[in-house]
């Protein structure tokens, strides 16, 4: 009998970070298994067979998807080719749902087997997803404790397998490295910006953050600013900021008195190294103009969404201004405010809600239970 083939889609960093993840305990019980898709550079790390290049995928927002429409049609023709000519044993689609969830209705008619992994923000967009992942996806596998009721309801098989986050959490940097490496005073607190992990992000929040930044630094003359990059960005694409940058972000983070972190991933990342923080994003005005008739949920922050109520401030759109976040964060930087204490105990309790580590292992559990069904 040959290995089976498992065909992976991961259209975003993260993704690529957390499906690499799932790769490494799938050879653990797999060791003969094949794997082909969409990824970067953490995937091609593990072995995986890449159809495509990450970079072109990592899309936010409605209006910022139209320049790559071409590519988006030509790559969705590949993959159901792919699925219509090549044995493949099961689907393993993680986030990015655009395009996962029409990949995961074409397997279904194909009778792919299809695991679904960090679902789709059902619970903030409409219903019908929640109607279609529920048809399409044989199992899902849910990163935060409210999403697997919704998508049980719908009559899918939701497990919640804790978040990813949580495992393998290696020491991070010491303070005196990491200051050492960009040739700050040690003996002045850090102010960590995390503009995002997409180069369209970036370029709408870098501007914003470095000039909050400013405002910061004139009321905190102690504090030096340092600008966090992820891998998937370009050195190039923070230069003009003039500002220390290091892609040692939970180092930066842990080491933090504060921090300005764009609504996504990185909230939960602040939340889990224990540093204040406020958060801020901002989209296209057209894209901003449609979200806010769709999404159903009161807060964009994840740390807000797994308590239920604002434990961060957030700032979104035209709101986002470089004055109201200065305003916002300062508060929060004082050690003996009352604010500050608050927003650690609150963030301390919502590391509390996310599980127990090992997403990874239990997903891959999941992934080879179906290969055997």
């Amino acid at each position: 009998m040959s290995p089976p083939t498992i065909l992976i889609l991961a259209g975003d960093p993260s993704g690529d970070v957390h499906a690499a993840a799932v790769v490494r305990a799938l050879r653990e019980r797999l060791p003969d298994v094949r794997l082909i898709g969409l990824g970067g550079p953490r995937l091609a790390a593990e072995g995986v067979e890449l159809l495509a290049d990450l970079d072109r995928l990592a899309v936010m927002g409605i209006v910022e998807i139209i320049p790559r429409l071409v590519f988006f049609r030509w790559l969705e023709r590949r993959l159901r080719s792919l699925l219509d000519g090549v044995v493949v044993d099961l689907v393993l689609a993680v986030d990015y749902p655009g395009l996962n969830l029409r990949m995961a209705r074409h397997a279904r008619r194909r009778g792919v087997p299809v695991l679904y992994y960090i679902a789709p923000k059902v619970w903030a967009w409409r219903a019908g997803r929640t109607r279609r992942l529920a048809r399409d996806a044989d199992r899902i596998a849910v990163i935060f404790p409210f999403e697997a009721e919704p998508l049980r309801a719908a009559g899918a098989d939701a497990r919640f397998v804790g978040n990813p986050l949580l495992e393998a959490r290696e020491p991070v940097l010491g303070r005196a490295a990491l200051v050492g490496a960009l040739g700050l005073d040690p003996g002045r607190p850090l102010l960590a910006l995390l503009p995002g992990s997409r180069r369209h992000e970036v370029a709408r929040h870098l501007d914003l953050f470095v000039e909050a930044a400013r405002r910061i630094v004139r009321a905190r003359p102690d504090l030096q600013p340092v600008l966090a990059r992820a891998g998937s960005v370009p050195a190039a694409a923070l230069a003009r900021a003039g500002l220390p940058v290091t892609t040692e972000t939970r180092a930066l983070l842990h080491h933090a008195a504060g921090a300005i972190v764009k609504s996504g991933t990185g909230t939960l990342e602040a939340a889990l190294e224990g540093v204040p923080f406020v958060v801020a994003y901002r989209v296209h005005p057209l894209t901003a103009a449609i979200g806010r008739r769709l999404i159903r949920v009161p807060y964009v922050a994840l740390p807000n969404l797994i308590a239920g109520k604002v434990v961060v401030p957030e700032l979104l759109q035209e709101a986002a201004t470089p004055q109201r976040l200065a305003a916002t964060l300062l508060p929060l930087l004082d050690p003996a405010s009352a604010e500050r204490a608050r927003m650690l105990s609150e963030l301390s309790g919502v590391r509390g809600l996310l599980g127990t580590p090992g997403a990874s292992a239990r997903v891959a559990e999941m992934a080879v239970e179906l290969l055997r069904s």
